[in-house]
């Protein structure tokens, strides 16, 4: 395989000129021979890559120094540094199972890893790794995506993919499930998720048929694990040294919920309520076994009938407004059957994972949605279609924390950069409220709590917003924050300070700290508008074998 990489004072720029190049449209003149996965490259900077092969540079060393980052992992004075991760476009790999530009990816990959990043996130889609039949996985485009990622001196966290991409928030391609998966649904569409008009979600198959033998004599849990199982025995070699993190899906987005918010063709739109997602016939079957064994047949029918519909608001509804059914004997009943049983969906699958990956040395994580709007009403009620049982008398979020500290899995959760009064006054937001909430739950059970920015953010307010948010109410900071997402605009100008800056910051702990205009000292990494870019601007060239 054959990369290249111009100049390292090419990530530096004059300050009428815009900052890198990459993602798309990197200029680069790096070759490097295609590396097996039984190689173990320990490489730490993008400088060292070409001491590390021999490669003939003249670059000069003042301009060498700038950039090359110092940020470590710890700190003299003990405050704990926060890692930032970045997510790498959703169609990293293609359709056509091959990793998507690499050149540019190698580039892109370089100038994170010189702003101090600790690594990547890629989702790793069931879509594209089991297209081609039952038990028939092609993990080649993971494979050489892997070694770019071990070459650059960076962390990865892996994402188990098992929904659709498309159709959600930030959804920029298209992947569905497996074509053969697609197949079994055209036979039986009670396999996924279905709203009370009987509209069919093909983005997640339905927990309902967790243990029923719907996909070619083999259960969902037995193909998630089996996915899993496969990954580990091809990337054995880079578990815990490279790949540090596995966060295993569980519905749609990646995240423990329903997909009660969809926005393919309209069906959702933001502040609305959303729709429970129970009307599939295995999830019928149970809510009636639920009722019966509560003496309380009639309850097993259907889901609430004055539930409302995905954009209406809660005081539309007899079930969500203030002193409506959900706060009745009935409403608590089906809401904790629709929460029980997603929460024991996710635990059944991180049961698997734990099993399969527990000697790896590798991290496990779970996402839970940052549902932020009707937080402030009392049933909370865009939350409680997405089945998290919380409302104003029950903590919905610290059941799935204590769940997760059980088997030892990080809870990762979205809308840290989001602040209250950047929200509509007529969606009752509180994504503040929210975190806060979260964090005292993960603080209860006593397990780690990483984050992410559910929209794409570029301007210093929101990265301000996650440093607040990334120290808790005890003192210690996030486990970890991954930045949504890799793309052009991520290295412009003004957006790619602003992000080496959140670096910077996250690194002491979350305690801003401005870089200096300029370090020629090799102490500090400054990406920027250097005085006199324009006598240094010749590049060098690297010719890596």
């Amino acid at each position: 395989m054959t990369l290249t990489l111009r100049s390292s004072v090419s990530f530096i720029i004059q300050k009428e000129t815009k900052f890198l190049k990459t993602f798309d449209d990197v200029s680069t003149t790096v070759t490097y021979a295609k590396i097996k996965p039984s190689f173990n490259l320990r490489v730490k900077s993008s400088m060292q890559i070409a001491h590390t092969f021999k490669s003939e540079v003249s670059i000069n060393e003042k301009w060498e120094k700038v950039l090359t980052p110092s940020i470590s992992h710890s700190n003299h004075d003990g405050s704990k540094k926060v890692p930032v991760f970045v997510m790498l476009p959703l169609d990293t790999v293609t359709m056509g199972g091959n990793l998507n530009k690499p050149r540019a990816m190698s580039a892109s990959l370089m100038a994170l890893k010189s702003a101090g990043v600790e690594g990547v996130m890629v989702d790793v889609w069931w879509g594209l790794v089991e297209k081609d039949g039952p038990l028939k996985y092609n993990w080649e485009a993971y494979a050489e995506l892997i070694q770019m990622v071990q070459m650059q001196g960076l962390k990865l966290q892996v994402v188990m993919s098992f929904h659709q991409c498309g159709g959600n928030v930030g959804d920029s391609c298209s992947i569905p499930l497996p074509p053969w998966v697609m197949e079994e649904i055209s036979k039986n569409p009670d396999i996924v998720y279905t709203d009370r008009s009987g509209r069919r979600n093909p983005e997640y198959i339905s927990l309902g048929c967790d243990s029923v033998p719907v996909l070619r004599g083999r259960t969902p849990l037995q193909v998630y694990a089996d996915f899993m199982r496969s990954f580990r025995d091809r990337f054995t070699d880079y578990l815990g040294s490279v790949i540090s993190e596995i966060q295993v899906g569980m519905g749609p987005c990646g995240e423990l919920r329903y997909p009660s918010y969809p926005e393919s063709n309209g069906t959702w739109r933001f502040p609305g309520i959303g729709e429970f997602q129970c009307y599939d016939k295995y999830m019928k079957a149970s809510l009636a076994a639920a009722a019966e064994a509560m003496g309380k047949k009639e309850w097993g029918r259907g889901g609430p009938h004055d539930s409302g519909q995905y954009n209406q608001f809660p005081e539309d509804t007899g079930f969500f407004r203030k002193d409506g059914t959900w706060n009745s004997e009935y409403g608590r009943f089906f809401l904790e059957w629709y929460s029980g049983k997603l929460l024991e969906h996710g635990e059944r699958i991180l049961v698997s994972a734990k099993d399969i990956f527990q000697t790896s040395g590798v991290k496990l994580s779970g996402k839970i949605a940052g549902i932020h709007w009707h937080y402030r009403s009392r049933s909370h009620a865009a939350e409680l279609t997405a089945g998290y049982y919380n409302t104003r008398h029950i903590d919905g979020y610290l059941p799935i924390a204590k769940m997760f500290a059980k088997h030892g899995v990080v809870f990762n959760f979205t809308c840290m950069e989001m602040k209250d009064r950047e929200q509509p006054d007529h969606a009752n937001c509180s994504p503040e409220g929210l975190v806060h909430q979260v964090k005292a739950a993960t603080r209860t059970a006593k397990i780690e709590l990483a984050g992410e920015n559910a929209l794409e953010r570029y301007d210093a307010g929101g990265y301000a917003q996650v440093l607040s948010t990334s120290v808790s109410d005890s003192g210690t900071g996030l486990a970890a924050f991954t930045y949504l997402r890799m793309n052009k605009k991520l290295f412009e100008g003004d957006n790619w300070r602003n992000l080496v800056d959140f670096v910077r910051n996250m690194s002491n702990g979350g305690r801003r700290q401005r870089l200096p205009d300029s370090d020629l000292r090799g102490s500090d990494l400054y990406v920027g508008h250097i005085k006199k870019t324009k006598e240094h601007k010749q590049d060098a060239e690297a010719a890596l074998v």
